[in-house]
């Protein structure tokens, strides 16, 4: 029977050598679903936490981390590999996205750590994966998004292509990380042992162009412009951003019967059955006339009142909202997915929980991230049983 007072993965111990977005969004979930993570900087803290000095990156951070237990680690230094190989014995699961053979290049790569540990579940997150052509490319969200043709179909036909505003890939692939991680901890079960998984950001992505990828090979290898608020693979409509007073709504109705749901709202009945709009083929050939018809109702409108009349008919639609509406919004704050929460480091901010849910297991509390260290002591000296003096000693030596 589940265990209904913890997450499912409580009992799994995780060594988390993530930086940025990608690695730490992986192990995020992991503490989020119960596991034990332990999260392991540089003594100046990883990259993100860095870049708050100089920018807005601690939120982020804080995001990122929450529900870890923080430690510093000097990996380049002899007793800092040598500690980072006791804990691999202790442990289930280590995650790096570090640059290709970073790893391997401080003599701490999987071949290594699996003779210690031959049940850990190594995970390793990358741009462009630990094979072929493009391995040692260092690789960003935005050069990512350039090399996957994600860029290339963000934006509008007359304009330059135009990055995806979030970081799609590195998000994406942290969560194709935690999907394999869970895998191997799955199949460990049955055969004890551990393995290597790995995941390409380039790879991640690349099934989210389905709808241009289908306009592509629709039209026989020609590449298609830029379609901007319009379906990626022309085949909606309508299916769109359309202004209203204070804003834009977005709108769509690709069914025959959300169509009719739509003219019966905005009052244009007399167009259910014309056989221009009658199936979504034709609705598609007159993209431009239906675009007129549906912004004719939205634009007199405020967002708010052109939605309540649509949803309210059962029209998909949604008015669009800045950042700041969503952090406050209703139905994330009722439902726990955000919260704000008072930071020791950063202030009162909004941070999320994990949106994996498990029956009969309560929304875990949030534990904010900390600062460099906190748990050294209780790490090092309670997990790994180090003496005070000897955690003492790695502070005088710069090891912690």
């Amino acid at each position: 029977m589940a265990n209904s007072l913890h997450g499912p993965l409580t009992g799994v111990t995780v060594i988390d050598l993530g930086q940025i977005y990608n690695g730490p969004y992986c192990t995020f979930l992991m503490a989020m679903a119960g596991a034990r993570v332990i999260k392991v900087e540089p003594r100046g803290g990883e990259n993100l936490r860095r870049r708050a000095k100089v920018g807005g990156a601690a939120v982020p951070f804080a995001m990122l981390n929450s529900n870890k237990e923080f430690i510093s680690l000097d990996l380049k230094t002899a007793r800092g590999k040598e500690l980072l190989r006791e804990m691999v014995g202790k442990a289930d699961v280590l995650i790096e996205n570090f640059s290709q053979g970073a790893m391997d290049r401080l003599g701490l790569g999987y071949d290594v750590l699996k003779q210690i540990n031959p049940a850990l579940v190594y995970a390793s997150g990358s741009g462009y994966g630990r094979s072929g052509p493009m391995k040692n490319y260092p690789a960003m969200d935005i050069a990512v998004q350039a090399m996957s043709g994600l860029m290339s179909i963000n934006g509008f036909e007359d304009r330059p292509p135009v990055k995806v505003g979030p970081a799609v890939a590195d998000f994406i692939g942290g969560v194709h990380l935690y999907a394999a991680v869970v895998t191997a901890l799955y199949e460990r079960q049955t055969t004890g042992e551990g393995r290597l998984v790995e995941v390409s950001m380039m790879e991640s992505v690349y099934p989210s162009l389905a709808s241009n990828l289908g306009l592509y090979y629709a039209k026989k290898g020609q590449v298609s412009a830029r379609t901007g608020n319009r379906h990626g693979g022309m085949a909606e409509s309508p299916y769109n951003v359309y202004p209203t007073t204070d804003g834009f709504i977005a709108i769509v109705a690709s069914s025959d019967d959300q169509w009719s749901r739509l003219l019966t709202v905005i009052g244009r009945s007399e167009l259910i059955g014309d056989v221009r709009f009658s199936t979504l083929g034709a609705r598609v050939q007159r993209i431009d006339e239906v675009d007129a018809i549906v912004a004719a109702f939205t634009t007199p409108r405020t967002k708010e009142d052109a939605f309540q009349q649509l949803i309210s008919a059962g029209v998909t639609c949604a008015p669009v909202r800045d950042i700041g509406e969503v952090v406050n919004d209703e139905h994330m704050l009722g439902r726990k997915a955000l919260e704000w929460v008072e930071h020791p480091l950063y202030g009162r901010i909004p941070l999320p929980r994990s949106s994996l849910r498990f029956s009969d297991v309560p929304m875990p509390d949030i534990e904010p991230s900390g600062e460099v260290g906190r748990n050294n002591a209780s790490v090092y000296g309670e997990w790994l049983g180090l003496g005070a003096e000897a955690v003492a000693e790695l502070v005088r030596n710069q090891i912690i």
